[in-house]
């Protein structure tokens, strides 16, 4: 593995309500090398998604808070930055996709312009050169005919369709990290297995991380070097993939994967599998 770009360590973040202090993440601590996929896996309410938005300092306050701990990302720590330095990364260095693209999209804007906003805000062009480049990012992500797209709006498009625009949105300031936060969800299982395909080709050309999150372990087999398993807020295991479903450590983890259905299992853990998992290169 290379040097961590992105390091979380003993992260804290709560949330204030009139019932109590609720620990969503507490001392959650890992690493994301550059190139590499890391799974961030765990039951509904397990912490991932707050780990997610804490990261990129977007978790609601109030209630929420972080607390404790650090979030280096390529040296710097997040949590000591202003919030006008955060702008800069946020869509930029780190990007993010998440779990439901009708509620993330605009409905009320084209596609084009949601593409395009972040373009210019962030690399100083002018709207028809942005445009431009929304045009060429649909196409990329495989969406026919990308010059009428730009002029639709989300409800227009199918759900595939609309997490493809995601994708598109997420990486079109060529992201150091993209975190993928179930992107997947609510997609058939063909559409799910083009999607990420897609964000494993996209991955490989720009050579960004991927911090993706998923309760689906079926998932995490075919894409993921690395795994980190969360319970109740707290990392309760990690390790490379191919041990960790080769021999869970957590009672926890043994219970996730107990339920993850065995049809093709000799061919998921192929010898070419195993060597990603074990050197961190992304399978082919």
């Amino acid at each position: 593995m290379s040097d961590p770009i992105l390091q979380v360590q003993q992260l804290k973040t709560y949330f204030y309500l009139a019932e109590g202090i609720i620990p969503a993440v507490e001392e959650v601590s890992f690493d994301l090398s550059r190139g590499e996929t890391l799974g961030l896996v765990g039951e509904s309410g397990s912490g991932k998604s707050v780990t997610a938005l804490s990261i990129l300092r977007l978790v609601p306050d109030p209630p929420g808070k972080i607390v404790g701990g650090k979030i280096l990302f390529e040296g710097r720590n997040l949590l000591e930055l202003s919030e006008k330095e955060m702008r800069k990364i946020r869509g930029n260095r780190i990007s993010m996709i998440f779990q439901e693209p009708m509620t993330s999209l605009n409905p009320v804007l084209t596609i084009g312009e949601q593409i395009a906003e972040g373009i210019v805000l962030h690399e100083k062009v002018g709207k028809k050169e942005a445009m431009n480049q929304a045009v060429e990012m649909l196409r990329k992500v495989e969406i026919p005919f990308p010059e009428r797209r730009i002029r639709e709006y989300p409800h227009q498009l199918s759900g595939g369709m609309r997490q493809r625009v995601m994708i598109a949105m997420a990486l079109a300031l060529r992201p150091a990290i993209l975190i993928a936060d179930e992107p997947t969800t609510a997609l058939d299982v063909t559409i799910q297995r083009q999607i990420l395909d897609l964000i494993r080709k996209l991955q490989e050309e720009i050579g960004m991380a991927v911090l993706l999150i998923t309760h689906n372990l079926g998932i995490i087999a075919e894409t993921a070097q690395r795994v980190v398993v969360m319970k109740g807020g707290r990392v309760v295991e990690s390790a490379d993939v191919f041990s960790l479903f080769e021999k869970p450590q957590h009672p926890y983890t043994q219970q996730l994967l107990a339920a993850v259905p065995r049809l093709g299992e000799t061919k998921r853990w192929s010898k070419k599998r195993k060597e990603s998992a074990l050197s961190g290169q992304p399978l082919g």
